[in-house]
């Protein structure tokens, strides 16, 4: 493998040279406020963020014109084979919604220790729409790192503690009569609220958890024949401890399928576990949100149009086909698993700095989007496996595709960014 690169830097500035020309603005001022969290303030108020709005109008005004155009003055594509842009995303949105993602994962890595790669995968999956299952051991800052990340996101949060006596209602909801105005009126349940935790969820019974199905797929709760929808952003991340299986309900198939992502926390190590005790209760007291809600939708609204080419979509489908058609996997991944994973890679694309998908973004997150999904065959367990080590096997008896000196070309005009050819 060889690494052909093109400045990043240069890149940019020359995107927002070209936005800053269309809309007759100084270039200065369209780079500070696509620069990231100290350039800019956000129209609502939260003190420090950068502003989406700005930066989103001057990329727009940018694909006007033809020097602003990543694909040249016919408009056509340089990634040869492609059936759109190389890249749909301009750079410019790309820095802004970067920084605006990096502003969250450090606010929650400042509570959180030696746990970046878990903070930011559970921001990416905010970012994609997803629901992540936090399993592991009592006390390793699971519940921490939902709650400072509700508290980064000037937002709405709820909190479910999952017990056997807990009942459905207690979830989506319920109806009571007042005899005030001798009607029925609604009573929101916990899971109406933006980013709902659900604390040791294999605690409650299974007809408990099944009131959470509706709301995690369709994003509204149905209590007495009427439909509430749930405010966006909305976000389930559920809690389960994997060693105290007495008293608690496995979550099904159908519920485990509806979380985009299963993550673990892990022990920290020794450096970062002094740390958290040099920390004590200070760190989690001083955290304050740095992002509003409506920053969170504008970086959904860019990921979705992160680039992803017909051969990264044809790689997520074999991945998720051979975990059908593994001898050591029982059940394999739905098609459901297929749109999770590539929606979690637009994320990490766009965490990443670029505008498009790489093969290597699928490899690396496989394994928390499928890990889940499978359920492995008797011989495998017998024999040790885990999930994890059929996924990689899988993964390693899979061509990754990859990009020849013409596609890399039109990526690296298109985003600026590094692209490694064979």
């Amino acid at each position: 493998m060889k690494e052909a690169t093109t400045p990043e830097n240069d890149a940019q500035a020359a995107v927002v040279a070209a936005a800053a020309g269309a809309v007759g603005a100084d270039p200065a001022a369209v780079s500070a406020a696509s620069a990231g969290p100290a350039s800019a303030a956000h129209a609502t108020g939260v003190a420090g963020a950068p502003s989406l709005e700005v930066a989103a109008a001057a990329s727009a005004a940018s694909a006007t014109g033809a020097a602003a155009s990543p694909t040249g003055a016919a408009g056509t594509s340089n990634l040869a084979g492609a059936t759109g842009p190389a890249s749909a995303l301009e750079q410019a949105r790309v820095d802004v919604a970067r920084a605006v993602i990096e502003r969250i994962v450090n606010n929650v890595n400042r509570v959180i220790q030696g746990k970046h790669d878990v903070v930011e995968l559970v921001v990416l999956a905010l970012v994609a729409r997803g629901h992540v299952l936090l399993e592991d051991l009592p006390g390793t800052g699971k519940t921490t790192l939902v709650s400072t990340l509700a508290k980064s996101v000037n937002c709405g949060f709820s909190r479910i503690q999952f017990t056997p006596d807990v009942m459905p209602s207690d979830v989506s909801g319920f109806s009571i009569y007042n005899q005030r105005t001798q009607d029925f009126e609604f009573r929101p349940g916990g899971v109406m609220s933006n980013l709902v935790l659900a604390d040791e969820i294999n605690r409650a019974s299974a007809k408990t958890q099944s009131a959470l199905l509706e709301a995690m797929e369709e994003r509204q709760v149905t209590v007495d024949g009427t439909t509430h929808p749930l405010d966006e952003p909305f976000m389930v991340l559920a809690t389960q401890n994997p060693i105290e299986q007495f008293g608690t309900y496995p979550l099904p198939e159908a519920q485990l399928d509806r979380f985009l992502a299963q993550l673990s926390m892990g022990y920290p190590d020794f450096n970062e576990e002094v740390r958290v005790l040099e920390l004590g209760d200070g760190a989690k007291l001083a955290v304050r949100p740095v992002v509003s809600s409506a920053d969170v939708l504008s970086v959904r609204a860019a990921a979705q149009e992160v680039y992803a080419s017909k051969m990264i979509m044809r790689y997520v489908v074999e991945v998720i086909t051979a975990t059908r058609d593994n001898p050591e996997v029982q059940v394999g991944s739905s098609p459901r698993g297929g749109i999770a994973l590539l929606a979690l890679a637009r994320s990490f694309a766009l965490a990443r700095g670029r505008g498009y998908v790489l093969p290597d973004d699928i490899k690396s997150l496989a394994p928390h989007v499928l890990r889940h999904r499978l359920s492995l065959a008797h011989e495998a367990k017998v024999a040790g496996r885990t999930p994890d080590d059929v996924i990689a096997s899988i993964l390693a008896g899979i061509a990754v595709p990859y990009y020849d000196e013409d596609e890399a070309r039109g990526l690296k005009q298109a985003a600026g960014d590094t692209v490694f050819v064979r």
